[in-house]
C-alpha cells in the first residue's frame, strides 16, 4: 500500500505566465524524504510551455519512492469544468523517464497533446532513473547499499511501481479506472503486472502499448542474440567490477572532449569495454539510468526465445523461488483489458510476428500497424510524425470514439488470422504509399 496517509504535502509556486502560479504539489513519507528531489527539470520544462504541472511522489512496498509528473489541465487553463475526464498514464521505456512523452513540445509531445484534448495526464518513472533514485533506506551512491538498491529487474517495476503509482492516481482523482499508454518497457511492465496481478485488470479501462516488448520467439536483431548468449557471464563480470548501473545522474568522472558518452556511463572510464558488451544486448535510446539487471533479463529473453522471470542460472535457485528448475512464463491469457498493440515492420528489437502472437493470447487485444514503413522502435516518442500516426488514433479511441472505420494511416491486423507465423510473415496489405508521411519533409527530433 502507498503511503498516502502517512505523507506529507507540499505545495510550491513556479511562475507561469499568463497564469500566475502553478501548484506543484510533493508527496514522500516523513519518515525517510528523498535525499535529492529531481523535479525541476522537468516540471521547469512543462510549465516553460504554459502549463500547469504537478509533481507527486509515492512510496513502493518494497521501500523505493517513485516521482509522477502531472499535467492537469490544457495549455493556458488552471482549472477544468468538464467532470469525469479521462485520466491517463503514461510509462516510458527502458533508460528512459518520464520526459519522453514531453520532448517533442506543445504540438508533437503525446503528454502535451493528450492534454490539450482535455485528459488528466500523470507521466510515471520507474524506480532507478534520474527521477526516481530514491529509497527509504537504501543509497544508490553508497559503495555497498547500491547492490540492493539496484537488485531489480522490469519484473519489480511491473509488480510494484505501477501498481502504487495508479493506486495513488486513482486515490487522488477519485476514478475507478485509468487508461494506460506504455512504451516499449512502458510495454513490457504492463504485460508483467497485470499478467502476476490480475486484480489490476479491474483498474484499467484501456491500453495502448506502443512497440510493447514481451514475446522473443521472432527477436529481428541476429547481432543483439548473439550478444544475448553470454549475457550471464557479462552481468555476473560486471557486478565483480562494481557496475549495477547504466548512466549515474552522479558520475565521479568528467566528460573528456570526443568520447562517446558510453565510454562513461558506468561512472568509470576503466570500465568502458565492458560496457559496450552490455549496451550490446539491448539497444536503448535516452540516458536517464536503469538498473542493469533490467537490461540483462531482456537479454536472458532473447536468448531463451521467450518471455519469463528472471533466470537465476542455477536450478536450485530458482526452484526455491518459482518451485521449478526454470522460471515459469508470463500467461499473457489472464489479461483482460481492452488492449491496442501498436507496432511497425521496422522495429529492431520487436517482430511483427511475435506482437500478433501475444496479441492472439490476450482475450480482449487487437494489433494496429503503423502506416510508415520506416517506423522505428523510437520513432513513438521522437517522430514528430507520431501525432498523426498513432497519437490521434489514441486519443479518439480514449475519448470513444468508433475505431472500426480506420483512419488512412491505420492498418488494422487481426492477431487470430496470423498467428501463424508464416501467416505473419506473408501478411499482407501493403498501406498506399501516398498516405504515408515523405521521411524527407520531415524534420525528426533524436533525443
Amino acid at each position: 500500500m502507498y503511503t498516502s496517509l502517512t505523507s506529507r504535502l507540499f505545495i510550491a509556486r513556479l511562475p507561469i505566465s499568463p497564469l500566475g502560479h502553478c501548484f506543484i504539489l510533493h508527496r514522500y513519507n516523513m519518515a525517510a524524504p528523498p535525499r535529492r528531489l529531481n523535479f525541476l527539470q522537468s516540471i521547469a520544462a512543462i510549465t516553460a510551455h504554459e502549463y500547469q504541472a504537478e509533481n507527486h511522489y509515492v512510496t513502493t512496498t518494497d521501500g523505493y519512492i517513485i516521482q509522477m509528473h502531472r499535467i492537469p489541465y490544457k495549455r493556458y487553463e488552471n482549472i477544468s469544468n468538464v467532470s469525469d475526464r479521462p485520466v491517463v498514464l503514461l510509462m516510458h521505456g527502458l533508460m528512459s523517464s518520464s520526459d519522453a512523452f514531453i520532448y517533442l513540445g506543445p504540438e508533437y509531445a503525446m503528454a502535451f497533446n493528450m492534454a490539450d484534448a482535455g485528459f488528466d495526464v500523470w507521466l510515471g518513472n520507474a524506480r532507478g532513473n534520474v527521477h526516481s533514485r530514491y529509497h527509504h533506506t537504501l543509497d544508490p551512491d553508497h559503495n555497498e547499499e547500491k547492490y540492493k538498491f539496484f537488485d531489480f529487474s522490469w519484473e519489480e517495476i511491473g509488480t510494484h511501481d505501477l501498481p502504487a503509482m495508479i493506486d495513488y492516481i486513482l486515490e487522488y482523482t477519485g476514478n475507478a479506472k485509468l487508461h494506460y499508454i506504455g512504451h516499449s518497457q512502458g510495454g513490457t511492465v504492463f504485460l508483467v503486472l497485470n499478467s502476476m496481478r490480475p486484480e489490476y485488470n479491474e483498474k484499467i479501462e484501456s491500453a495502448h502499448l506502443l512497440a510493447g516488448v514481451g514475446y522473443m520467439e521472432y527477436f529481428p536483431n541476429e547481432e543483439l542474440i548473439s550478444m544475448a548468449g553470454m549475457v550471464d557471464f557479462i552481468y555476473n563480470m560486471a557486478l565483480a567490477m562494481g557496475i549495477v548501473e547504466l548512466y549515474s545522474p552522479t558520475p565521479t568522472y568528467k566528460l573528456a572532449e570526443n568520447s562517446r558518452i558510453s565510454d562513461y556511463c558506468t561512472g568509470d572510464i576503466k570500465n568502458k569495454h565492458m560496457l559496450d558488451s552490455i549496451l550490446g544486448l539491448f539497444d536503448v535510446s535516452g540516458s536517464a539510468g536503469a538498473a542493469l539487471k533490467q537490461i540483462a533479463h531482456y537479454g536472458q529473453n532473447i536468448r531463451d526465445k521467450t518471455f519469463r522471470r528472471w533466470h537465476y542460472g542455477l536450478s536450485g535457485i530458482n526452484l526455491e523461488n518459482y518451485g521449478d528448475s526454470s522460471p515459469p512464463n508470463y500467461n499473457l491469457s489472464l489479461i483482460t483489458i481492452n488492449t491496442c498493440m501498436h507496432y511497425t515492420v521496422n522495429d529492431d528489437l520487436l517482430d511483427e510476428r511475435d506482437v500478433l502472437n501475444m496479441a492472439a493470447d490476450m482475450p480482449n487485444a487487437k494489433v494496429r500497424k503503423v502506416a510508415r514503413e520506416s517506423f522505428l522502435h523510437e520513432d513513438f516518442v521522437i517522430a514528430i510524425d507520431a501525432k498523426e500516426l498513432v497519437t490521434v488514433y489514441i486519443i479518439d479511441a480514449i475519448r470513444g470514439g468508433s475505431t472500426e472505420e480506420e483512419t488512412n494511416e491505420t492498418e488494422m491486423v487481426d492477431p487470430e488470422e496470423a498467428v501463424d507465423p508464416e501467416k505473419a510473415v506473408e501478411s499482407e496489405e501493403m498501406v498506399d504509399q501516398e498516405e504515408v508521411v515523405d521521411l524527407e519533409e520531415v524534420d525528426e527530433v533524436v533525443v
